[in-house]
Protein backbone atom coordinates (compact mmCIF):
# COMPACT_ATOMS: atom_id res chain seq x y z
CA UNK A 1 0.00 0.00 0.00
CA UNK A 2 2.82 2.31 0.94
CA UNK A 3 4.71 1.43 -2.26
CA UNK A 4 1.64 2.27 -4.34
CA UNK A 5 1.35 5.68 -2.67
CA UNK A 6 5.02 6.34 -3.28
CA UNK A 7 4.66 5.38 -6.96
CA UNK A 8 1.68 7.73 -7.36
CA UNK A 9 3.52 10.54 -5.60
CA UNK A 10 6.58 10.05 -7.84
CA UNK A 11 4.38 9.95 -10.94
CA UNK A 12 2.58 13.11 -9.85
CA UNK A 13 5.91 14.84 -9.21
CA UNK A 14 7.15 13.75 -12.65
CA UNK A 15 4.01 15.09 -14.30
CA UNK A 16 4.38 18.33 -12.38
CA UNK A 17 7.96 18.73 -13.61
CA UNK A 18 6.89 17.92 -17.19
CA UNK A 19 4.10 20.51 -17.00
CA UNK A 20 6.50 23.16 -15.71
CA UNK A 21 8.94 22.46 -18.53
CA UNK A 22 6.12 22.58 -21.07
CA UNK A 23 4.79 25.89 -19.70
CA UNK A 24 8.27 27.43 -19.76
CA UNK A 25 8.95 26.46 -23.38
CA UNK A 26 5.39 27.35 -24.39
CA UNK A 27 5.74 30.80 -22.82
CA UNK A 28 9.10 31.41 -24.49
CA UNK A 29 7.73 30.27 -27.85
CA UNK A 30 4.72 32.59 -27.74
CA UNK A 31 6.82 35.51 -26.56
CA UNK A 32 9.01 35.02 -29.64
CA UNK A 33 5.91 34.81 -31.87
CA UNK A 34 4.54 37.99 -30.29
CA UNK A 35 7.81 39.84 -30.90
CA UNK A 36 7.91 38.66 -34.53
CA UNK A 37 4.35 39.95 -35.06
CA UNK A 38 4.59 43.22 -33.12
CA UNK A 39 8.07 44.37 -34.15
CA UNK A 40 7.16 45.22 -37.79
CA UNK A 41 4.26 47.32 -36.50
CA UNK A 42 6.53 49.04 -33.99
CA UNK A 43 9.15 49.63 -36.68
CA UNK A 44 6.59 51.31 -38.94
CA UNK A 45 5.51 53.56 -36.07
CA UNK A 46 9.02 54.71 -35.10
CA UNK A 47 10.07 55.06 -38.74
CA UNK A 48 7.12 57.39 -39.39
CA UNK A 49 8.51 59.92 -36.87
CA UNK A 50 12.20 59.49 -37.69
CA UNK A 51 14.50 61.45 -39.95
CA UNK A 52 14.40 60.11 -43.55
CA UNK A 53 18.21 60.06 -43.70
CA UNK A 54 18.35 57.84 -40.62
CA UNK A 55 15.84 55.46 -42.22
CA UNK A 56 17.93 55.28 -45.38
CA UNK A 57 21.09 54.58 -43.37
CA UNK A 58 19.31 51.79 -41.48
CA UNK A 59 19.71 53.41 -38.08
CA UNK A 60 16.03 53.15 -37.13
CA UNK A 61 15.86 49.78 -35.39
CA UNK A 62 14.77 50.06 -31.76
CA UNK A 63 13.82 53.72 -31.27
CA UNK A 64 13.09 56.86 -33.34
CA UNK A 65 16.18 58.67 -34.62
CA UNK A 66 16.10 62.48 -34.90
CA UNK A 67 12.36 62.75 -34.36
CA UNK A 68 10.67 64.49 -37.28
CA UNK A 69 7.05 64.94 -38.41
CA UNK A 70 8.09 65.57 -42.00
CA UNK A 71 6.09 62.66 -43.42
CA UNK A 72 2.93 63.54 -41.54
CA UNK A 73 3.17 67.16 -42.71
CA UNK A 74 3.48 65.93 -46.31
CA UNK A 75 0.35 63.77 -46.25
CA UNK A 76 -1.72 66.04 -43.97
CA UNK A 77 -0.94 68.93 -46.28
CA UNK A 78 -2.81 67.13 -49.03
CA UNK A 79 -6.02 69.14 -49.40
CA UNK A 80 -8.36 66.18 -49.92
CA UNK A 81 -7.12 64.03 -47.05
CA UNK A 82 -9.42 65.25 -44.26
CA UNK A 83 -12.50 65.12 -46.48
CA UNK A 84 -11.67 61.59 -47.61
CA UNK A 85 -11.10 60.60 -43.96
CA UNK A 86 -14.60 61.81 -43.12
CA UNK A 87 -15.97 59.99 -46.18
CA UNK A 88 -14.38 56.71 -45.08
CA UNK A 89 -15.82 57.04 -41.57
CA UNK A 90 -19.32 57.57 -42.99
CA UNK A 91 -18.94 54.78 -45.54
CA UNK A 92 -17.63 52.37 -42.91
CA UNK A 93 -20.32 53.09 -40.32
CA UNK A 94 -23.17 52.95 -42.85
CA UNK A 95 -21.74 49.88 -44.57
CA UNK A 96 -21.24 47.98 -41.32
CA UNK A 97 -24.81 48.68 -40.15
CA UNK A 98 -26.31 47.58 -43.48
CA UNK A 99 -24.06 44.52 -43.69
CA UNK A 100 -24.89 43.36 -40.16
CA UNK A 101 -28.65 43.80 -40.66
CA UNK A 102 -28.67 41.94 -43.99
CA UNK A 103 -26.28 39.21 -42.84
CA UNK A 104 -28.15 38.46 -39.60
CA UNK A 105 -31.52 38.53 -41.37
CA UNK A 106 -30.33 35.99 -43.94
CA UNK A 107 -28.57 33.93 -41.26
CA UNK A 108 -31.73 33.78 -39.17
CA UNK A 109 -33.78 32.62 -42.16
CA UNK A 110 -31.26 29.93 -43.10
CA UNK A 111 -31.10 28.71 -39.49
CA UNK A 112 -34.81 27.85 -39.38
CA UNK A 113 -35.16 24.04 -39.46
CA UNK A 114 -38.59 24.19 -41.15
CA UNK A 115 -37.58 26.61 -43.92
CA UNK A 116 -38.33 24.58 -47.06
CA UNK A 117 -36.06 26.53 -49.41
CA UNK A 118 -33.00 26.41 -47.14
CA UNK A 119 -31.01 23.95 -49.27
CA UNK A 120 -31.57 25.90 -52.49
CA UNK A 121 -30.60 29.25 -50.93
CA UNK A 122 -27.56 27.71 -49.23
CA UNK A 123 -26.34 26.44 -52.59
CA UNK A 124 -27.03 29.84 -54.15
CA UNK A 125 -24.97 31.66 -51.51
CA UNK A 126 -22.11 29.16 -51.61
CA UNK A 127 -22.01 29.34 -55.42
CA UNK A 128 -21.20 33.07 -55.22
CA UNK A 129 -18.14 32.29 -53.09
CA UNK A 130 -16.46 30.59 -56.05
CA UNK A 131 -17.93 32.30 -59.12
CA UNK A 132 -18.68 35.92 -59.97
CA UNK A 133 -19.65 37.88 -63.03
CA UNK A 134 -16.26 39.58 -63.32
CA UNK A 135 -15.27 43.22 -63.19
CA UNK A 136 -16.64 44.42 -66.53
CA UNK A 137 -20.14 42.85 -66.23
CA UNK A 138 -20.37 44.11 -62.64
CA UNK A 139 -19.32 47.59 -63.75
CA UNK A 140 -21.96 47.65 -66.49
CA UNK A 141 -24.68 46.51 -64.08
CA UNK A 142 -23.72 49.14 -61.49
CA UNK A 143 -23.77 51.80 -64.19
CA UNK A 144 -27.17 50.72 -65.51
CA UNK A 145 -28.79 50.86 -62.06
CA UNK A 146 -27.40 54.33 -61.36
CA UNK A 147 -24.66 53.51 -58.85
CA UNK A 148 -21.73 54.68 -60.98
CA UNK A 149 -20.15 57.80 -59.47
CA UNK A 150 -22.60 57.46 -56.60
CA UNK A 151 -21.29 57.21 -52.99
CA UNK A 152 -23.89 54.52 -52.30
CA UNK A 153 -21.80 52.11 -54.36
CA UNK A 154 -19.09 52.13 -51.67
CA UNK A 155 -21.65 51.46 -48.93
CA UNK A 156 -23.55 48.73 -50.77
CA UNK A 157 -20.76 46.94 -52.63
CA UNK A 158 -19.85 43.77 -50.76
CA UNK A 159 -22.60 44.21 -48.18
CA UNK A 160 -22.74 40.46 -47.56
CA UNK A 161 -19.81 38.09 -47.34
CA UNK A 162 -20.91 34.47 -47.59
CA UNK A 163 -18.34 33.30 -45.05
CA UNK A 164 -19.66 35.80 -42.49
CA UNK A 165 -23.20 34.69 -43.31
CA UNK A 166 -22.35 31.05 -42.62
CA UNK A 167 -20.61 31.93 -39.35
CA UNK A 168 -23.65 33.94 -38.22
CA UNK A 169 -26.02 31.14 -39.22
CA UNK A 170 -24.01 28.58 -37.25
CA UNK A 171 -23.92 30.90 -34.24
CA UNK A 172 -27.71 31.27 -34.22
CA UNK A 173 -28.22 27.52 -34.65
CA UNK A 174 -25.84 26.53 -31.84
CA UNK A 175 -26.26 29.37 -29.34
CA UNK A 176 -29.98 30.15 -29.40
CA UNK A 177 -32.15 27.14 -28.48
CA UNK A 178 -35.05 26.42 -30.79
CA UNK A 179 -37.25 26.06 -27.69
CA UNK A 180 -37.10 29.85 -27.30
CA UNK A 181 -38.79 30.17 -30.69
CA UNK A 182 -41.52 27.75 -29.68
CA UNK A 183 -42.07 29.62 -26.41
CA UNK A 184 -42.24 32.94 -28.27
CA UNK A 185 -44.77 31.52 -30.74
CA UNK A 186 -46.97 30.37 -27.86
CA UNK A 187 -46.95 33.94 -26.55
CA UNK A 188 -48.20 35.19 -29.91
CA UNK A 189 -44.94 36.44 -31.38
CA UNK A 190 -44.21 36.22 -35.10
CA UNK A 191 -40.84 35.86 -36.81
CA UNK A 192 -40.19 39.62 -36.77
CA UNK A 193 -40.92 39.88 -33.04
CA UNK A 194 -38.74 36.86 -32.29
CA UNK A 195 -35.86 38.15 -34.44
CA UNK A 196 -35.76 41.68 -32.98
CA UNK A 197 -36.68 40.86 -29.37
CA UNK A 198 -34.90 37.55 -28.87
CA UNK A 199 -32.32 36.78 -31.56
CA UNK A 200 -30.66 40.21 -31.79
CA UNK A 201 -30.26 40.74 -28.02
CA UNK A 202 -28.71 37.27 -27.72
CA UNK A 203 -26.37 37.81 -30.69
CA UNK A 204 -24.22 40.64 -29.36
CA UNK A 205 -21.09 38.51 -29.61
CA UNK A 206 -21.51 37.64 -33.28
CA UNK A 207 -22.57 41.22 -34.02
CA UNK A 208 -19.22 42.39 -32.63
CA UNK A 209 -17.38 39.85 -34.77
CA UNK A 210 -19.26 40.91 -37.91
CA UNK A 211 -18.61 44.57 -37.08
CA UNK A 212 -14.86 43.91 -37.01
CA UNK A 213 -14.89 41.85 -40.22
CA UNK A 214 -17.03 44.25 -42.22
CA UNK A 215 -15.48 47.34 -40.66
CA UNK A 216 -11.94 46.33 -41.65
CA UNK A 217 -13.08 45.41 -45.16
CA UNK A 218 -14.94 48.69 -45.68
CA UNK A 219 -12.16 50.81 -44.21
CA UNK A 220 -9.47 49.20 -46.39
CA UNK A 221 -11.53 49.26 -49.60
CA UNK A 222 -9.79 51.48 -52.14
CA UNK A 223 -10.67 49.52 -55.29
CA UNK A 224 -14.39 50.39 -55.32
CA UNK A 225 -13.64 54.11 -55.18
CA UNK A 226 -10.93 53.74 -57.80
CA UNK A 227 -13.22 52.00 -60.31
CA UNK A 228 -16.68 53.42 -59.66
CA UNK A 229 -16.13 56.96 -58.32
CA UNK A 230 -15.10 59.90 -60.51
CA UNK A 231 -16.24 62.80 -58.29
CA UNK A 232 -13.22 63.50 -56.10
CA UNK A 233 -15.32 64.75 -53.20
CA UNK A 234 -16.77 61.22 -52.86
CA UNK A 235 -13.45 59.33 -52.75
CA UNK A 236 -12.62 57.31 -49.60
CA UNK A 237 -9.42 57.65 -47.61
CA UNK A 238 -7.67 54.57 -49.00
CA UNK A 239 -8.04 55.75 -52.59
CA UNK A 240 -6.64 59.17 -51.69
CA UNK A 241 -3.73 57.61 -49.77
CA UNK A 242 -2.98 55.49 -52.80
CA UNK A 243 -2.81 58.65 -54.91
CA UNK A 244 -0.57 60.38 -52.38
CA UNK A 245 1.81 57.43 -52.38
CA UNK A 246 1.83 57.41 -56.18
CA UNK A 247 2.45 61.16 -56.48
CA UNK A 248 5.33 60.95 -54.03
CA UNK A 249 7.20 58.67 -56.42
CA UNK A 250 9.38 59.60 -59.36
CA UNK A 251 7.70 59.38 -62.74
CA UNK A 252 9.46 58.61 -66.02
CA UNK A 253 10.36 62.26 -66.67
CA UNK A 254 11.87 62.65 -63.19
CA UNK A 255 9.26 65.12 -61.93
CA UNK A 256 7.62 64.96 -58.52
CA UNK A 257 3.96 65.80 -58.86
CA UNK A 258 3.35 66.53 -55.22
CA UNK A 259 6.51 68.50 -54.48
CA UNK A 260 6.70 70.15 -57.93
CA UNK A 261 10.45 69.76 -57.74
CA UNK A 262 12.40 71.97 -60.15
CA UNK A 263 15.99 71.17 -59.15
CA UNK A 264 18.14 68.19 -58.28
CA UNK A 265 18.27 69.25 -54.61
CA UNK A 266 14.50 69.60 -54.30
CA UNK A 267 14.04 66.27 -56.05
CA UNK A 268 16.35 64.66 -53.51
CA UNK A 269 14.36 66.19 -50.65
CA UNK A 270 11.13 64.99 -52.22
CA UNK A 271 12.55 61.48 -52.41
CA UNK A 272 13.37 61.60 -48.69
CA UNK A 273 9.83 62.79 -47.93
CA UNK A 274 8.40 59.97 -50.02
CA UNK A 275 10.52 57.47 -48.12
CA UNK A 276 9.14 58.43 -44.70
CA UNK A 277 5.61 59.23 -45.95
CA UNK A 278 5.09 55.56 -46.80
CA UNK A 279 5.28 54.71 -43.11
CA UNK A 280 3.05 57.63 -42.15
CA UNK A 281 0.39 56.46 -44.60
CA UNK A 282 0.38 53.01 -42.96
CA UNK A 283 -0.10 54.56 -39.51
CA UNK A 284 -2.88 56.90 -40.65
CA UNK A 285 -4.78 54.19 -42.52
CA UNK A 286 -4.52 51.40 -39.93
CA UNK A 287 -5.03 53.42 -36.73
CA UNK A 288 -8.86 53.32 -36.66
CA UNK A 289 -8.89 49.58 -37.45
CA UNK A 290 -6.56 48.84 -34.51
CA UNK A 291 -8.77 50.91 -32.19
CA UNK A 292 -11.89 49.09 -33.42
CA UNK A 293 -10.30 45.70 -32.74
CA UNK A 294 -9.20 46.76 -29.23
CA UNK A 295 -12.78 47.62 -28.30
CA UNK A 296 -14.23 44.47 -29.84
CA UNK A 297 -11.53 42.03 -28.71
CA UNK A 298 -13.44 40.58 -25.75
CA UNK A 299 -16.31 39.54 -28.05
CA UNK A 300 -14.20 38.57 -31.03
CA UNK A 301 -12.62 35.33 -29.83
CA UNK A 302 -15.81 33.91 -28.35
CA UNK A 303 -17.92 34.77 -31.40
CA UNK A 304 -15.47 33.27 -33.88
CA UNK A 305 -15.17 30.02 -31.90
CA UNK A 306 -18.92 29.54 -31.48
CA UNK A 307 -19.78 30.64 -35.01
CA UNK A 308 -17.18 28.39 -36.60
CA UNK A 309 -18.45 25.18 -35.00
CA UNK A 310 -20.28 22.94 -37.43
CA UNK A 311 -23.98 22.78 -36.56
Amino acid sequence: MKDEKQIKAAHKQKLGLSNKIFYIFNTIFWIIVMIVILYPLYLVLIASISNPDAITRGEVIWHPVEVSLRGYKAILGYSELLRSYFNSIVYTLAGVIISIVVTLSAAYTLSRPKFSGKTVFNMYFVFTMFFSGGLIPTFLVMKDIGLYNNPLIIVLMGSVTVWNLMVARTYIQTSIPHELYEAAMLDGANHFDYFFRVVLPLSKTIVAVLAVYYGVAKWNDYFTGLVYIRERSFLPLQTILREILATLQVDKSGDYILSMADSAQSMQEALKTANVAKYCIIVVSTGPVVVLYMFMQKYFEKGVMIGSLKG
